[in-house]
């Protein structure tokens, strides 16, 4: 389409510059030619006072001289005999005409143009006081007929060449407007075939392909928004399904001996099978969906609260110690709420789970102006091995996990830039800590990513405990 385009504009403008040029340039010819002859006719027409005076050779020789045609030698005055006895006629200058040409002139009257070697002639008769018809022949070198034609011609040719050239440019630039909308469109629609989800348009160019553009984009949304759905409903809502299956599993283990309590804790222990293989298809199938878009987010402080009330009458029951703190007054993160309270009852599952009964844990909350940290505390055994844990998809060497729940974790933090760490707690088990970035860049994943584990930290007067020490 683009060169398509930049055929038919210089088809067009060079027909134009034809259709202009040639009849221009022929035009200047014929002025540069009028222009000629117009001054020999002045020249010559200055003779003509002194023959309608006088035909002595002396008086005409001066007059001619005095001219400009004259002085260069391409004028000349015909006289002839006056008839009377040895009467001769009178030649000033050098003849170019023919005699017959000048004969003509004479029986005619009136001023002609004629062909000579070099040029062209002017012969212009005029009445002398014999009555009889001098003719002044004035040479007009071909060089002079001819004088700027040339100039010209290589000006239109300039003009002409310039016209053809800028259009070509303007129909490329307009092709480019046109054909790179449609390219962009055509590529994002193959890119979102092959399930790369966050493909965009630029909604620019012509106002059909913007249209296009913007129809594609909320088409796109429409799919990332339905597929982020369904990972919802296959992954992450299946997940959730390990807490009250985490309470069941306790009650049951109260029950003491018997069939029938054997037969419920084996109920229980099918169930979680198969809740783990439903969470594995579904961590294996999930598409790579978009991060929550601007505006979308929650009060963290708030959702803490409202987990921790959850989980606090299941510690009850097992006696565990819990604390929590930062939660007292908003804090507002990047993050949808059913992200995060998926993400707490995750790694707070986690510690029911892989703790035993009476562990007391903690969840802290710290605001750093361009960060929340969460950090999920306990006095357990640890992790045996934290980069395995950390690893997608993985349990960290812990039986009977699907490892979804890190995963879980990990990409709420992803999603704004931030990260997640395991290390050792205060409370002398595992720490995992969740650096929620609030301006979603992932310029402060990347610089806490180079070089910054092993150290003491501070961002916007939180300090954060050193790596040293991990399990």
């Amino acid at each position: 389409m683009r060169w398509a385009l930049v055929k038919v504009s210089l088809a067009v403008t060079a027909m134009v510059v034809v259709a202009f040029a040639i009849p221009l340039g022929l035009v200047i010819k014929e002025m540069a030619r009028d222009r000629a002859f117009s001054n020999a006719e002045r020249q010559a027409a200055a003779i003509g006072p002194t023959l309608s005076i006088t035909a002595d050779r002396d008086p005409l020789e001066r007059a001619v001289m005095s001219t400009q045609a004259g002085s260069a030698g391409r004028m000349a005055v015909h006289i002839p005999a006056s008839g009377e006895p040895g009467s001769q006629p009178v030649n000033i200058g050098t003849r170019r005409a023919t005699q017959k040409d000048l004969a003509t002139t004479r029986r005619l009257g009136r001023a002609s143009i004629t062909e000579v070697t070099g040029g062209s002639a002017l012969l212009q008769p005029t009445a002398i006081s014999t009555g009889q018809i001098a003719v002044v022949e004035v040479f007009v070198p071909e060089g002079e007929v001819s004088n700027g034609v040339d100039t010209a011609w290589l000006v239109l040719a300039g003009v002409g060449i310039a016209l053809i050239v800028g259009s070509v440019a303007v129909a490329d630039r307009l092709g480019i407007r046109m054909v790179q909308p449609a390219q962009r469109l055509a590529g994002a629609a193959h890119d979102l075939g092959e399930g790369k989800l966050g493909a965009r348009v630029p909604e620019e160019g012509p106002t059909e392909l913007r249209s296009a553009a913007i129809a594609f984009n909320s088409m796109a949304d429409q799919v990332v928004q339905l597929l982020a759905n369904e990972r919802e409903l296959a992954a992450d809502l299946s997940h959730r399904l390990r807490t009250p299956l985490t309470v069941l599993r306790l009650n049951a283990a109260s029950l003491g001996d018997g069939p029938a309590a054997d037969q419920t804790r084996a109920a229980v222990e099918q169930l979680e099978r198969e809740v783990d293989t439903i969470i594995r298809t579904a961590r294996d199938a999930k598409p790579q969906t978009a991060s929550p878009g601007p505006g979308a987010g929650c009060d963290a402080s708030e959702v803490v609260r409202e987990r921790m009330d959850f989980w606090s009458a299941l510690a009850e029951d097992e006696g565990r110690k819990v604390r929590v703190a930062g939660v007292d007054r908003p804090v507002r993160i990047p993050v949808a709420r059913p992200e995060l309270a998926a993400a707490l009852d995750a790694l707070l599952g986690n510690v029911f789970r892989h703790t035993p009964e009476g562990t007391a844990f903690s969840v802290d909350v710290h605001n750093g102006g361009d960060a929340v940290i969460v950090l999920v505390s306990d006095a357990g055994p640890g992790i045996t091995d934290p980069e395995a844990a950390m690893a997608r998809g993985n349990s960290g060497g812990r039986d009977g996990s699907t490892g979804l729940g890190l995963d879980i974790v990990r990409r709420v933090a992803e999603s704004t830039g931030g990260d997640v760490r395991i290390g050792s707690s205060v409370l002398g088990g595992t720490e995992v800590r969740i650096w929620i970035g609030l301006d979603s860049r992932e310029g402060l994943l990347g610089e806490r990513r180079r070089g910054h584990r092993g150290t003491v930290r501070r961002r916007k007067g939180v300090r954060l405990r050193s790596d040293r020490g991990v399990r």
